[in-house]
C-alpha cells in the first residue's frame, strides 16, 4: 500500500469521505446517489493512486472485499430481514393494543423508550429499534417527532452497548476475550444518558403528539404472527450466542446472523406470507448504509491515538459518522482501554447522527423524513448531552481501569 496523498497534512481519503459526509448532511433527498457516487471515487482513487491494505490495484480491492463480506453480508440480511420482521409485528395487531397499556401522557413515551432499551439488551439494536418505531407508528397516530425518532435509536444502542449480544461492536469485543462483565458497566453511562435524553423527548413528542388511549374496537391480536415474530428474534439471538461460543471462527467466513434471521423467516413464511412490497424501499435504505460502511473500510486508519479515557471520549463523536465496526477492531488490536468506556462510547455514540448506526438507517427507512442531519441534530441535541454525561459520571463513579493488550 502506498502512502496517501496529504493535503494540508490530511490524507486524500478522509478528505474524500468528508465530502461523501457533508453532501449527505446537504442533501438528505439524495442520499444514496451521494454515497454511491462517493464510493465509485474513492474506490478509483484507491485503486489508481494509493491502494489498499491488502494489496493494490483491482486485485487489492478484491482482497479488502474478501475480508469485508461478512460484515456487509450480515449488515444486509439483518436490516433487510428485521423489515419483514416489523411488518408482522405491525400485523400483528400488538401495536393496536399499546396505546391501552401505555400512560397518556408523557411518560408513556418514556416507557416506550424503556422498552427499546431492554429489548436491545438481548436483541439486535436494528430489531430494536424498528419495534419501537412500529408501536410509535401506532400510539402517536402516525405523527412521530424527529427528536422521538432520535431517541428511539439512542434508546436502542443505549440497551446494546453494556450486552455482548446487544451489539455488533460489543459481540466483537467478547470474540476477542473480552469479558462480558467488562463490557456490563457501560450501563452506567448508559443508563444516566438514557434518563437525559429519554424524558425531554418524551415531552417533545407528547406536545407534538400525545398518545391516543382508545384502541381500535373488537381488536383480535394475530397469535400466528405474534409466534413469527418472536421465532425470528429467537432465531438471532441463539444464533449469535451459539455461534460466539461453540464456533467464534465462523463468524469471519459466514453472516451467521443474517442467515439466521432469514431461515426463520422462510421457515414461518407458511403460516403468514411476509410482506414483501416493504422490500424496495429497505433495498435503498440498506445500500446506503452498505456504501457508507465500505468507504469507511476504506480509509487509512492503521492507528488510533493512545488510548485513554480521552480518546475513547473521542472515538464516540467519531462513531456518529464513522462506521464504529472497524474503529472497534483498530481498538481491540491496539489494546489498553477500559472495554466498559469503548463500549459505550462506540455504542451509543452513532445515535448523535441518523447514519451514524445501522439501527438508524433501519429506523429512517420507516421514517424518511428522518434524513436530515440538521433536523436530526437541531431536534435530538439532547443525545449528543446525554453521551457526553453519561460518560463522566461512568468515569466519577467506576473510573478508568485499561486492560492489558491481549
Amino acid at each position: 500500500m502506498a502512502d496517501p496523498i496529504l493535503i494540508l497534512g490530511i490524507p486524500l481519503d478522509f478528505i474524500l469521505f468528508g465530502f461523501v459526509l457533508l453532501g449527505i448532511a446537504l442533501f438528505h433527498r439524495h442520499t444514496l446517489a451521494i454515497a454511491l457516487i462517493g464510493l465509485a471515487v474513492i474506490i478509483s482513487y484507491k485503486i489508481g493512486f494509493t491502494g489498499f491494505k491488502s494489496g493494490t490495484g483491482v486485485a487489492g480491492l478484491g482482497h479488502h472485499m474478501e475480508h469485508e463480506w461478512v460484515t456487509l453480508a450480515n449488515l444486509f440480511l439483518l436490516l433487510m430481514g428485521f423489515a419483514i420482521l416489523s411488518r408482522h409485528f405491525e400485523e400483528s395487531r400488538i401495536p393496536d393494543e399499546m396505546p391501552a397499556l401505555l400512560p397518556d401522557d408523557w411518560k408513556g413515551g418514556v416507557v416506550l423508550l424503556v422498552i427499546v432499551f431492554v429489548l436491545s439488551s438481548f436483541l439486535d439494536n436494528i430489531a430494536g429499534a424498528l419495534i419501537g418505531g412500529t408501536v410509535a407508528r401506532y400510539v402517536f397516530q402516525g405523527k412521530v417527532h424527529i427528536g422521538y425518532l432520535a431517541a428511539i435509536v439512542a434508546a436502542s444502542n443505549a440497551g446494546g452497548s453494556g450486552s455482548v449480544v446487544g451489539d455488533t461492536t460489543t459481540t466483537m469485543m467478547w470474540i476477542d476475550g473480552v469479558s462480558p462483565l467488562s463490557v456490563l458497566e457501560a450501563y452506567v453511562a448508559a443508563v444516566v444518558a438514557f434518563v437525559i435524553f429519554a424524558i425531554p423527548a418524551a415531552m417533545q413528542q407528547h406536545r407534538f403528539s400525545p398518545i391516543v388511549k382508545k384502541p381500535p374496537s373488537g381488536l383480535r391480536v394475530d397469535g400466528a404472527r405474534v409466534f413469527i415474530v418472536a421465532a425470528i428474534l429467537i432465531a438471532a439471538l441463539v444464533a449469535n450466542v451459539t455461534a460466539n461460543l461453540k464456533f467464534p471462527a465462523l463468524l469471519d467466513t459466514l453472516p451467521v446472523l443474517g442467515l439466521a434471521v432469514w431461515a426463520a423467516i422462510l421457515l414461518t413464511a407458511f403460516l403468514r406470507a411476509p410482506d414483501w412490497t416493504v422490500m424496495p424501499e429497505t433495498f435503498k435504505g440498506t445500500i446506503f448504509l452498505l456504501a457508507l460502511v465500505t468507504a469507511a473500510s476504506m480509509m487509512p486508519v492503521e492507528t488510533l491515538p493512545a488510548a485513554s479515557w480521552h480518546t475513547a471520549l473521542g472515538l464516540g463523536f467519531v462513531s456518529s459518522v464513522f462506521d464504529n465496526i472497524p474503529l472497534t477492531a483498530l481498538a481491540l488490536k491496539q489494546g489498553g482501554y477500559d472495554w466498559g468506556f469503548l463500549a459505550y462510547a462506540v455504542g451509543f455514540g452513532g445515535s448523535m447522527v441518523w447514519f451514524g448506526s445501522s439501527a438508524g438507517v433501519a429506523l429512517s427507512n420507516m421514517y424518511p423524513e428522518a434524513k436530515s442531519v440538521g433536523l436530526w441534530v437541531r431536534n435530538g441535541w439532547p443525545i449528543a448531552v446525554a453521551y457526553v454525561v453519561g460518560f463522566f459520571v461512568m468515569l466519577a463513579v467506576i473510573g478508568w481501569h485499561p486492560d492489558q493488550p491481549h
